[in-house]
């Protein structure tokens, strides 16, 4: 197996180290929101300014194809002029698209603030990342941060949806944005005087240009025709025109990689089994967790009529699930059994609370038939997220802590992409087939029509999180087999050219 070189020394731990995870979960916390807290404000800001529905998709759609293009160049920028750096400039720049995004006054300046938004989150994520792999080395501390930051991860969308309702309904939809403003300034200021600056290990990379327009243009490709396929339909050219030109985009930067004496992605961070199942298992843990925040929203909101802030409200179970969950997985549960067990429990859990989900009708009450599947989804998310997320930052070399990083938040937002277009499509036409076979349509049917369609993506749901329990429980390797190899690689002789730069950087 191809591995990584690995750094001569060890950096000694920081002393605000602590206080370094508090920054860099409030910045991830605000980024994760930022996504579900703007989907309740839509409502209100097409009223004040004017967009029809066919534009409304934009103000999310513009979001996620910049974030999603660029997240693997903003890891690498990270790397390369250092990430306590990159890491201010992601919080400035976010706040500032936020602030013009909350005073737009037409949906032209909403949705380049928008953009911006995905521009600066693709620079702000993996690089939140990255600090935390580097600045936590003691595996017990690493699996500490790493549960805090796997929960915030899986329970910012929910997190989003209550502080969304309550902004709209008690201030302004314009505050859904601002927020971020608040926060960020917070982050700023603990980003300036406790992040620490850590000395490069080796000598100073360089970026691969025909690497980053490859991968930016074939990720932009595949975001953009399956946001396409969401609205147009999977029988618009455009959407297979896009996703055709992403497959031949992505093959060529692969290649491309091999090749490359700078590489964007060194292929080896890849060929390691653990980090390739990490990495899938955060790919269908976003592309499953989407079933829950659409379609149970959809559910409490049109069908039980909840408004937004009882929305919110009822997520809470799955938030303190997802948690406990989450800080006894990395501090007690992974450490002995390992992600090839816990991953698969996690999934299992999952996939029972979708399950559930699928017997849920137009009379169910909130417990127990929302509240157990919501604590189970909790429990599952909290099982997944943390040991994945660790697991494929694990033993990678700092000089690539931001790339692996990027590809962490890759996962997460391509499974979400996919999973937009495929559960929205196969909704729909449940909904289209159950209204033509119980005709004559009356409002009673329609609301039966819309809960029938949100059961047939649950059962999709469910079949992501089984294929995911297979695919983690067959390709992680057994606790003891992942700890002598990454013991090994710590170990491992540095490069004869890798010697430390005295120039200080934000690593």
């Amino acid at each position: 197996m191809t591995s990584l070189p690995q750094a001569a020394t060890a950096e000694p731990p920081s002393s605000k180290r602590w206080w370094t995870l508090a920054v860099v979960a409030l910045a991830q916390l605000m980024v994760v929101l930022d996504a579900t807290v703007v989907n309740i404000a839509l409502p209100s800001a097409q009223a004040d300014l004017g967009f029809s529905n066919a534009d409304r998709q934009w103000v999310v759609t513009a979001y996620s194809l910049a974030f999603g293009s660029l997240l693997l160049l903003g890891g690498r920028l990270g790397d390369l002029v250092g990430r306590k750096r990159m890491f201010v400039i992601g919080l400035v720049g976010f706040a500032l698209a936020s602030a013009l995004g909350g005073a737009a006054p037409t949906f032209g300046v909403l949705i380049a603030a928008r953009a911006l938004q995905g521009v600066f989150g693709a620079m702000l994520a993996p690089t939140a990342l990255a600090v935390l792999t580097t600045t936590f080395t003691i595996p017990k501390e690493r699996a500490r941060a790493f549960g805090v930051f796997g929960a915030l991860a899986g329970a910012g969308g929910a997190i989003g949806l209550l502080l969304g309702g309550l902004l709209t309904q008690s201030l302004d939809w314009r505050w859904n944005l601002y927020i971020n403003d608040v926060i960020a300034v917070v982050a700023v200021i603990g980003a300036v005087f406790l992040v620490p600056n850590l000395q490069r290990q080796g000598p100073r990379p360089k970026l691969d240009v025909p690497g980053t327009l490859l991968v930016s243009a074939g990720l932009f490709s595949l975001v953009f025709g399956f946001s396409n396929a969401e609205s147009d339909g999977w029988d618009s050219p455009a959407s297979w025109a896009f996703l055709a030109a992403a497959g031949v985009l992505l093959i060529v930067f692969v290649v491309w990689q091999t090749r490359a004496s700078h590489p964007l992605l060194p292929l080896a961070i890849l060929r390691d089994r653990n980090r390739a199942a990490a990495y899938s298992s955060v790919m269908i843990a976003g592309a499953g967790m989407f079933g829950v925040f659409l379609f149970v929203t959809y559910y409490v909101q049109a069908t039980l009529h909840y408004s937004p802030i009882q929305t919110g409200v009822a997520f809470l179970p799955m938030i303190g699930m997802l948690v406990l969950a989450a800080q006894l997985g990395t501090n007690l549960f992974v450490p002995r059994f390992g992600p090839k067990v816990m991953v698969p429990i996690g999934m299992l859990l999952a996939m029972t609370a979708m399950l559930f989900f699928t017997r849920l009708d137009v009379h169910t009450a909130y417990a127990p038939g929302l509240l157990v599947p919501l604590m189970l989804m909790g429990a599952g998310m909290g099982s997944i997220m943390p040991a994945s997320m660790q697991t494929a930052t694990l033993g990678v070399d700092r000089q690539y802590a931001g790339v692996a990083g990027a590809l962490v938040n890759t996962s997460q937002q391509v499974g979400g992409s996919i999973s937009t277009a495929l559960l929205n499509t196969l909704a729909a036409t449940a909904v289209t087939d159950w209204v033509t076979s119980h005709a004559p349509a009356t409002a009673a049917t329609a609301a039966e029509a819309a809960v029938h369609g949100y059961a047939t993506a649950y059962w999709w749901c469910a079949a992501f999180f089984a294929g995911g329990a297979v695919l983690a429980a067959v390709v992680f390797r057994r606790r003891n087999q992942g700890l002598a190899l990454h013991t090994a690689h710590q170990h491992a002789a540095p490069a004869a050219d890798a010697r430390p730069v005295p120039e200080a950087v934000g690593a």
